[in-house]
């Protein structure tokens, strides 16, 4: 009896843990090109898709300065369904040439985090 009671914990115990969300993203960098400074606020859109078998739950996205905002979807994304994370940057009073910032995503996924970037050149205005 003892046997097929612990038999049945340790199966449970396995399916718990066997049971996961996972994120993947359709690209990890974003390039907005070259822009000109007179239109300084460029704005994208990062997809990903739950793979897990867990609804996933995006806990925080923080950009590297303030120049740059991640707006993400707040609401459990089931298995199989995607979430955005849409990301302004905001170059207004920036010197113009290239720059580069990260995003970090944190979430209950098997890899809890995951970085973002984007890129670009924003060119001086004439």
């Amino acid at each position: 009896m003892k046997k097929v009671v612990l038999f049945i914990f340790a199966m449970m115990l396995t399916s718990v843990v066997m049971a996961q969300a996972e994120i993947k993203f359709e690209k990890l960098t974003y390039d907005f090109g070259q822009f000109s400074e007179a239109t300084p606020v460029q704005t994208c859109t990062f997809t990903y898709t739950n793979t897990g078998n867990k609804p996933l739950i995006i806990n925080q996205a923080i950009a590297s300065c303030g120049c740059t905002v991640p707006e993400y979807t707040k609401e459990a994304v089931q298995p199989g369904e995607k979430g955005t994370i849409k990301v302004t940057y905001n170059g207004r009073g920036k010197f113009p040439g290239h720059f580069k910032k990260s995003i970090t995503i944190r979430s209950n996924a098997k890899s809890e985090m995951v970085r973002l970037y984007i890129e670009g050149n924003m060119e001086e205005s004439k």
